[in-house]
């Protein structure tokens, strides 16, 4: 057994008195300073930019881990696991925001999830500015802290105006390599097949069952996702079914055989074949390493 993962909302860390509000702008010295006791291995609700004016410590997101320093930004999309080590001189900008911050007014229900920022499939969860972009992410992030901080009328508005440029230009500025020769068209594919991964991963495991559901052949949506990616429409697939799996080894204390039901594996010695084919070590095994590596 492992003791349940703890899940953060807006209002936690705000408090009762103040978890009326969809978004939180904020310094990251002083969120680190206010929230030390949440060092340890954590999940979100909501969505959290950080820019890093400042480097010093390292973090992780979903078991990736990554040095913080200047100039870089990342992204965390609700369920992603993370935990964190900053130095003293880390600083920077943080903003946490609810999906209904944009829903609320928007009748997208994707509108975040649409940008690449919080794609946990094929996109990045870090990202490295140049300095003239930096400089312009900076400006709008301080300007959207000295209004949080105001609290004048239409604060709201202001606020969801400034973090849509924000979303924007962080967009653009994604590593666009592997995309240089992709046409329009097959990158609306790759983005349709990543979404329908995250509804159905659990249920569907084979590229045929998705071609389906995209109205292309499976040799076609091999072909996409090895043009654009690098990879095989299977591999895309297999990765996020084994990061669902190792969130939840970390996440909770259920049972393997409880979470190779949930991944609807046939059984519990199905599944812990699977995950030591792709990873190498059991499922026990990487929970008891994560686990005594947390407690380090």
């Amino acid at each position: 057994m492992t003791k349940k993962m703890p899940t953060y909302s807006i209002c936690n860390l705000l408090g009762a008195d103040r978890c009326m509000t969809e978004i939180v702008v904020t310094r990251l010295r002083d969120f680190v300073q206010n929230h030390r006791d949440i060092q340890f291995p954590h999940r979100h609700d909501f969505y959290q930019i950080v820019l890093f004016t400042k480097g010093g410590g390292s973090h992780s997101i979903d078991f990736q881990r990554y040095e913080a320093l200047p100039r870089q930004v990342y992204y965390m999309a609700p369920g992603q696991i993370h935990t964190w080590e900053f130095d003293e001189e880390t600083d920077g900008y943080i903003v946490n925001f609810n999906e209904s911050f944009f829903t609320s007014i928007c009748h997208n229900p994707h509108f975040v999830r649409d940008f690449p920022l919080f794609n946990t499939i094929t996109g990045g969860s870090v990202n490295t500015l140049d300095t003239i972009c930096c400089s312009e992410v900076e400006q709008t992030f301080e300007q959207m802290l000295r209004e949080f901080e105001n609290g004048r009328e239409f604060m709201m508005d202001i606020l969801r105006g400034m973090l849509i440029t924000i979303l924007v230009r962080l967009s653009r500025t994604m590593p666009d390599a592997l995309q240089e020769n992709i046409s329009k068209h097959h990158l609306v594919l790759m983005r349709q097949f990543e979404k329908l991964i995250e509804q159905h991963f659990r249920e569907k495991r084979l590229p045929k069952e998705y071609a389906e559901l995209m109205f292309i052949t499976p040799n076609h949506l091999n072909a996409l996702v090895n043009n654009v990616i690098g990879k095989s429409a299977g591999e895309l697939i297999r990765e996020r079914i084994l990061l669902e799996a190792k969130r939840q080894l970390v996440n909770s204390d259920l049972m393997i055989g409880q979470i190779a039901e949930s991944l609807h594996f046939e059984d519990n010695a199905y599944f812990t074949r699977f995950f030591k084919k792709y990873l190498g070590v059991t499922p026990e095994s990487f929970r008891s390493s994560y686990m005594l590596a947390g407690s380090g």
